[in-house]
């Protein structure tokens, strides 16, 4: 863990209380890099993350849901994530897999739905640069989780730049399945709520389906203003167009931002865009619930 002196959340208290039931929906762990080796292709030296850090965090806030989420940096190796589940009740915790669609089992699906297991990743960097036929690469691979996903009455949850959300928005139109977007869908937030690549995920995620959920995650790292105040005309467009389809995580350790972001701030901001506590509820406690499978 980084030390006191560059903590961002020095001094900080969380701005309101977090309701009941409350659900951070995606953070991730990392443990011991001896035990748990990284995938090759790795994007970011990972902290040391244990989940002891995390809910010495989390309880502070008052969280009492969990939905763990496969990080990039152990690739489809979910060990790490599932060693920690472990250690809390089932009754509280989910999970986010990465995982090989044409080797994984039915026995290992249905192990892994019993221990938590509710969505299957996407995950393409956020910084990768527009790049001609990705989308179209993606879409068998897409197709295969999603009949996956179908059966075990799981989500898929995509992790895309902006630009490839938007290519990508004819086979998300047409997913059969619910899916989370991560990070507001990572349009550059300097070109503003009116650019058409937003725009179009708006009318997407107000289709009247309720199939896609967008995750208030990750604003460090598509904003540029100084306490993301370009952000807030995103958060509040997707408030008050679809608040039944938006769910909040930390994104704790805050990856390569982890120096430079706390999580008690980003709680806060939420505290800004909803200031109204049965709007917060909807999106800490009920949207996450019917996803996640929450008793």
């Amino acid at each position: 863990m980084t030390s006191t002196a560059h903590d961002p959340d020095a001094g900080l208290e969380p701005a309101f209380a977090a309701p009941a039931q409350a659900c951070d929906a995606h953070f991730h762990v990392f443990g011991p890099a001896g035990r748990y080796p990284y995938a090759s292709d790795l994007r970011y030296a990972p902290p040391h993350a244990p989940l002891a850090a995390y809910l010495k965090l989390a309880r502070r806030l008052g969280f009492a849901r969990f939905v763990f989420v496969q990080p990039s940096a152990y690739g489809i190796d979910n060990s790490c994530m599932f060693d920690t589940m472990d250690e809390l009740e089932p009754s509280v915790r989910r999970a986010i897999v990465d995982l090989n669609e044409t080797a994984a089992t039915d026995v290992q699906l249905a192990d892994w739905h019993a221990r938590g297991v509710r969505g299957i990743r996407v995950n393409i960097s956020p910084v990768r640069r527009p790049e001609a036929g990705l989308a179209q690469s993606m879409l068998p691979r897409i197709a295969r989780l999603a009949a996956i996903a179908r059966e075990l009455g799981w989500h898929l949850d995509f992790l895309t730049p902006g630009w490839l959300v938007s290519e990508l928005m004819p086979m998300l139109r047409e997913l059969p399945i619910a899916f989370t977007v991560a990070h507001f869908g990572l349009f550059p937030a300097k070109d503003g709520v009116k650019q058409p690549g937003f725009q179009e995920f708006l009318k997407l995620v107000n289709d009247g389906s309720q199939r896609c959920y967008v995750k208030l995650t990750g604003i460090y790292r598509f904003s540029q203003a100084p306490g993301f105040a370009d952000v807030t005309p995103f958060a509040r467009a997707l408030i008050e167009t679809a608040p039944e389809q938006l769910i909040w995580g930390s994104d704790y350790p805050h990856l390569s931002f982890h120096d430079k972001v706390g999580t008690i701030g980003l709680y806060n901001k939420l505290g800004e865009w909803a200031p109204e506590e049965a709007m917060r509820r909807r999106i800490l406690v009920d949207n996450p619930a019917r996803l996640f499978q929450f008793g």
